[in-house]
């Protein structure tokens, strides 16, 4: 399965990945600093739900692929409806 998605949909998902590049830097700085656990938790919540928004908008773009795809066959759609499910659950 490619990755196809239209601009401001990829612009969104990059957004959203460089968000959590820089909470996951400042992350590291908190711990070499000695900085309250509660806030390193916090932080480290953020990137994981920033991450997760990322992925989930990913698998959509390839929900929304597979449903415009109805001329596949119903074999391939199978497959491809099965690989976007394990996609699903290794975010879950």
């Amino acid at each position: 399965m490619e990755l196809d998605m239209a601009a401001d949909e990829l612009k969104s998902v990059l957004n959203r990945l460089r968000r959590a590049q820089g909470q996951l830097a400042a992350i590291i700085r908190m711990i070499e600093e000695g900085r309250d656990c509660e806030d390193v938790i916090t932080q480290m919540a953020a990137v994981s739900r920033a991450l997760d928004r990322a992925g989930f908008a990913i698998i959509a773009t390839g929900l929304q692929h597979c449903m415009a795809d109805g001329g596949s066959e119903p074999e391939d759609r199978d497959r491809m409806r099965a690989r976007l499910e394990k996609l699903f659950l290794s975010l879950a």
